[in-house]
């Protein structure tokens, strides 16, 4: 073997044992993501906020079995997310605690540092794994039926805090024009699609006492649920949600505000929803999008998010994207130059990137 094949021999050697090296890790992530996904679904989590606790009082406290609440107890000191006072004791009297810096991020669902639902998400979106797999081969599509209330419920709760304050105090409040007229008299009327649980249509209403906000969405269970958040928010006065598409020629031009959250680029036909969402703000209402911060052009290595967004698109938003034909394949990864076309597809001549500073998210205002 000449010297040059030995080098490239060992080149190959070498990546290919950075890459198990990396494999393992990935594997790690992996399980200790559903390790918190038990431990969020079974309110483990809650329970440990309140104190350091052994594996039958967080048993008890849970109403779960203890030698499963055990293991799971040692399977997440290991992979560090808990701490254990001391490891020298019996099993049954090791007490275990999660660290205070470890509870915001876990517990606290009102601050934007709450990822715990990021757990619910990951479940939900392998849940249809089979599904999946015939979509990849046939080109068909997943419904969103299929991916289950882990899903709806991870990502309504991921959005929660971002919706409830930051949309009405910090968002809205950077279009001057927009945030003048939602605190002016008469009422302004917003109409919220794919609202989802309704965060976002309850945010704009508890930050604008005046405004009258539509909320829809074609899932029913989400629908119901949002219901159930408006009352609970008191602005059922003011607030409604229907499960009914948004494009009936009869709203037409009656919305000051119309607003889509995260949701354009999951549309199997996203020209003639925004054209619908053109209609529906006339020719003096606005059209606020919230989508993905993506980079504008693919390259290698991606941004600082795109590792997450095309890990979605890949599982979630592109196949539940393709379940209505003609599909035009949008998938999380919704670049600003693909929305742009899609709105002057639309009838909507302006599209512009408003400068709100945000690590996931970036913000469109469309106009006529």
């Amino acid at each position: 073997m000449s010297e040059s094949d030995k080098r490239s021999a060992e080149e190959v050697a070498q990546q290919r044992d950075a890459f198990v090296e990396r494999f393992l890790v990935y594997a790690a992530g992996t399980f200790n993501f559903f390790a918190m996904y038990i431990g969020e679904r079974l309110g483990y989590y809650r329970a440990l906020a309140d104190g350091t606790l052994t594996s039958a009082e967080l048993a008890s406290r849970t109403d779960t079995h203890e030698r499963y609440a055990r293991e799971w107890l040692e399977q997440q000191t290991v992979a560090g997310i808990l701490e254990v006072e001391d490891e020298t004791l019996d099993a049954n009297q090791r007490r275990f605690r999660l660290p205070p810096g470890h509870v915001e991020p876990l517990v606290e669902r009102d601050s934007l540092n709450y990822i715990a639902p990021l757990t619910r998400l990951m479940a939900g979106a392998v849940r249809p794994i089979d599904s999946l797999l015939e979509a990849y081969r046939t080109g068909g599509g997943v419904p969103f039926s299929e991916y289950g209330s882990d899903l709806r419920e991870g990502q309504a709760a991921i959005n929660r805090p971002a919706f409830l304050y930051q949309l009405s105090q910090e968002w809205l409040p950077a279009i001057s024009d927009v945030h003048t007229r939602l605190q002016s008299d008469p009422p302004a009327r917003v109409a919220d699609i794919g609202c989802g649980y309704g965060w976002s249509s309850i945010g704009i209403a508890r930050g604008y006492p005046n405004v009258h906000v539509d909320g829809f969405d074609l899932d029913e269970p989400s629908i119901r649920l949002a219901e159930e958040n408006a009352r609970h928010h008191n602005v059922t006065d003011r607030v409604h949600f229907q499960v009914r598409d948004a494009g009936d020629p009869a709203l037409a031009g009656q919305y000051d505000l119309v607003t889509a959250f995260e949701c354009v680029h999951d549309m199997s036909n996203p020209v003639a929803a925004l054209r619908m969402m053109r209609q529906l703000a006339g020719e003096r209402g606005t059209v606020f999008i919230v989508d993905e911060r993506v980079g504008d052009t693919f390259t290698a290595k991606g941004n600082d998010v795109e590792w997450m967004m095309y890990g979605w698109s890949i599982l979630h938003c592109l196949p539940a994207g393709m379940v209505d034909p003609p599909a035009v394949g949008t998938g999380t990864v919704m670049r600003a130059d693909t929305l742009k076309n899609y709105a002057m597809e639309a009838g909507l001549t302006s599209v512009e990137v408003l400068p709100i500073e945000n690590f996931f998210f970036r913000f469109y205002r469309l106009t006529p």
